[in-house]
C-alpha cells in the first residue's frame, strides 16, 4: 500500500516539476535572453493578462466551451447509434464506410466559413456542427470496432438461452463495447474543443476563444492573446479529464 501511494505522489509531481522547469527556463529565456515579445511573451506577462483580462477570458471559455460541449454530446450520439446500425446491417457499414472516410479529412478551415455564412453571423450553430462532425468519426469508429469485440461463443450461448437480440445488445455487445466507446469519447473530446476554437477564427459571432485569440494578435496583444490560447488549454485539459473520469467510473462498474 505504501509504494503503492509513493508511486501515486510521483506520478502526480513528475508532471508538475516538469511543468515548472520548462516555465522558469520559458522566463529566464525572455528576460535574459532578451526575446521580444511579438516572438514569445513571458509567463509572467502572460499570467498578468490572465488575471487583468480574467472576466472576458471566463465568459470567452463558457462562449467556447458550451460550442464543444453540444457538438461532442450530440456528435457522440449519433456516432454510437450509428454504429449499432453498422454492427448489426452489413450492408449500412459498406454505406457508411466511405462517408467516414470523407468526415475525416473535412478541412475545418474550408467548412467553418460556409457554415457560418449559411446560418447567419449571430448563430452559434456552425462551429457546433463542426465540434460534432470532428466528435463524431472518432465515435463511430472505436464504438464499431467495439461492438465487433464480442466472442461468438458468447452469442451462441445468449442464443441457447432464447434470447432475442436487444437482450443480447444489452446484456453482451454493450458491456463488451464499453470501453471502446469511452476510448472514443476521450479521443473526441479534445477534437470537439479544438474544432470549436478553430471555427471561431472565420466569421461568425465574436465572443468565443478562438476570435478573441485572433483578434488580441492582430492588434499585437500578443501576451493577451497567449493567455486566451492558455485558458483555451484549460478547457481541452477539462474536457478531456472528465471524459477520462467517465470512463473509468463506467469500467469499474462493468467489473
Amino acid at each position: 500500500m505504501r509504494s503503492q501511494g509513493a508511486e501515486l505522489t510521483t506520478r502526480t509531481l513528475a508532471p508538475i516539476v516538469l511543468g515548472l522547469i520548462v516555465l522558469g527556463a520559458w522566463q529566464l529565456a525572455v528576460t535574459v535572453g532578451g526575446v521580444d515579445d511579438y516572438m514569445l511573451p513571458s509567463p509572467a506577462s502572460i499570467i498578468g493578462q490572465f488575471v487583468e483580462f480574467a472576466p472576458s477570458m471566463l465568459s470567452a471559455g463558457i462562449v467556447t466551451g458550451t460550442n464543444a460541449l453540444v457538438g461532442l454530446v450530440v456528435g457522440s450520439m449519433l456516432g454510437i447509434l450509428i454504429a449499432m446500425l453498422a454492427a448489426a446491417v452489413r450492408l449500412t457499414d459498406w454505406m457508411l464506410a466511405p462517408i467516414v472516410a470523407a468526415l475525416a479529412v473535412i478541412p475545418i478551415v474550408a467548412l467553418a466559413p460556409v457554415l457560418n455564412t449559411m446560418f447567419g453571423s449571430d448563430s452559434q450553430f456552425g462551429r457546433q456542427v463542426i465540434a460534432g462532425l470532428a466528435s463524431f468519426v472518432p465515435v463511430f469508429i472505436n464504438t464499431l470496432r467495439g461492438l465487433r469485440q464480442t466472442l461468438p461463443v458468447h452469442r451462441d450461448l445468449m442464443t441457447v438461452y432464447a434470447a432475442n437480440p436487444g437482450q443480447v445488445m444489452r446484456t453482451v455487445t454493450l458491456p463488451t463495447a464499453t470501453p471502446f466507446v469511452f476510448t472514443g469519447i476521450r479521443i473526441a473530446s479534445s477534437l470537439a474543443v479544438i474544432s470549436a476554437l478553430v471555427a471561431e477564427y472565420f466569421g461568425g459571432p465574436r465572443g468565443g476563444l478562438g476570435g478573441l485569440i485572433s483578434t488580441s494578435a492582430a492588434s499585437s496583444a500578443y501576451p493577451r492573446a497567449w493567455a486566451y490560447v492558455l485558458v483555451s488549454i484549460v478547457l481541452g485539459l477539462i474536457f478531456y479529464l472528465v471524459a477520462l473520469g467517465a470512463e473509468r467510473v463506467a469500467v469499474r462498474r462493468r467489473g
